[in-house]
């Protein structure tokens, strides 16, 4: 997922995981005791069942499809009355938990914000869940469970990062490591972008290290040994890496909504981002758009993997909603092989389900091929609160050049003293 869909909703996923548990219950309950679909109907009151569904706004036009053909193939069973409603995958979870009787029945979500959404009572499990399971890949069904149980229809795959390139300079052999990136965008007077200082994009340095990183059964704070001096790579091996990347003069960290305008300038010819950009880089190199795995990066005297936080996203269903076997099926036909399918035509997300995403088609863009291939390199994002700002001090430091000389391994030891550090004050 991109930055932006984490560090906005971080003090409600502190709140909520505080809770975890607290609600599976409830959920659970809603599904054991849901109405048939007869009842459903009965209780519509007008004999009209109201749905809503929350979607980016930008998609409305392909989710419209969908929903006009559900209305249609279910319509000897029921006349319907579904409404589409703009809202931004990154706050669904601020607004659904802020008045859950209230919001959406079936609603967009990246995998991020599932926890909370299951602490908070507001998700309803997947009533089909081995179907669903079954066809779809297994890392996106694992993303969409807690505990062995489904709680959400995955319908894309493609929310993680990978390389993007222009093949004016590049060959395939010079992507496969940073060090020749680097080197043939200086020759060139050229860039290599990524937002370094974002803890989203900073875990690539660390996640193929061999140290390990991750959340506590608590759901709220983090482990961490990046300060390690035990293992083969060690924390100030990767320190001095950094240090050694940002001081090129063809490294640079930018934001990763000014990718494109960096590409349209001329100034970047390689970087860091994700699939939500590939039409736009598609347009500006045309036929010399390429994509491809993150390369490896040379630390303590080898090449390491780079990693990703890999990412998916899923339509939930609310607990609380008056209509919730309908509520279901419309879940799982907008989640479907047709419909990811179409989602993949119409506005190029990459598919979770397995037939869909072993389409021809789909195999040959090359953004999505590479956020597939970059996905076995990579962790899903399961992280406390400290880790955002404790990766971007850190961060901070290596891109000014450590201008106060800190020892590298008190410069290690501070990162992982804030990671781990306790949210409680």
């Amino acid at each position: 997922m991109k930055k932006k869909l984490l560090a906005a909703m971080l003090s409600v996923f502190t709140m909520t995981l505080s809770l975890f548990g607290c609600g599976t219950t409830n959920s659970d309950s809603t599904i054991n005791n849901t109405p048939s679909l007869a009842t459903d109907y009965a209780n519509s009151g007008s004999g009209v069942i109201e749905l809503k569904i929350w979607v980016e706004e930008s998609n409305f036009d392909n989710v419209n499809k969908m929903v006009e053909s559900f209305k249609k193939a279910y319509a000897d069973q029921a006349t319907f009355s579904i409404t589409l409603e703009a809202q931004q995958d990154s706050q669904t979870r601020d607004k659904l938990l802020a008045d859950v009787h209230n919001g959406a029945d079936v609603f967009s979500m990246p995998d991020d914000q599932l926890y909370s959404m299951i602490s908070g009572g507001a998700l309803s499990p997947v009533i089909n869940a081995d179907k669903v399971r079954s066809e779809n890949l297994e890392a996106a069904a694992d993303a969409a469970s807690y505990k062995d149980i489904l709680y959400a229809y995955p319908y894309s795959a493609d929310n993680g990062y990978f390389l993007y390139y222009d093949k004016n300079y590049f060959s395939e052999d010079d992507v496969k490591t940073l060090d020749r990136i680097l080197q043939v965008a200086n020759e060139n007077g050229k860039k290599f972008s990524m937002e370094f200082e974002s803890g989203w994009y900073l875990y690539t340095f660390f996640g193929q290290t061999g140290l390990k990183f991750g959340i506590n059964s608590d759901g709220v704070t983090n482990y961490c040994n990046w300060n390690s001096t035990d293992n083969s790579v060690k924390g100030v091996d990767i320190a001095q890496s950094l240090l050694d990347i940002v001081s090129s003069p063809a490294f640079t960290s930018k934001p990763n909504d000014s990718f494109i305008n960096d590409i349209k300038s001329g100034e970047v010819i390689a970087g860091v981002s994700g699939v939500w950009h590939a039409m736009q880089v598609k347009q500006e190199w045309g036929e010399n758009y390429g994509a491809c795995k993150l390369p490896t990066y040379t630390c303590g005297g080898q090449q390491i993997q780079m990693s990703t936080f890999t990412g998916y996203k899923m339509m939930g269903v609310n607990s609380y909603s008056k209509h919730p076997e309908w509520a279901h099926k419309l879940a799982e036909w907008l989640t479907n092989e047709e419909n990811q399918t179409l989602r993949f035509i119409d506005i190029n997300q990459g598919p979770s389900n397995k037939k869909a995403a072993s389409s021809d088609s789909v195999k040959k863009v090359p953004a999505i091929n590479a956020v597939i291939d970059q996905s076995q390199y990579g962790t899903l994002q399961r992280v406390g609160n400290t880790y955002w700002d404790a990766c971007s001090n850190f961060a901070k430091t290596i891109l000014n050049g450590n201008p106060n000389n800190v020892p590298l391994q008190e410069l290690m030891d501070t990162l992982v003293n804030g990671i781990t550090a306790s949210t409680v004050q």
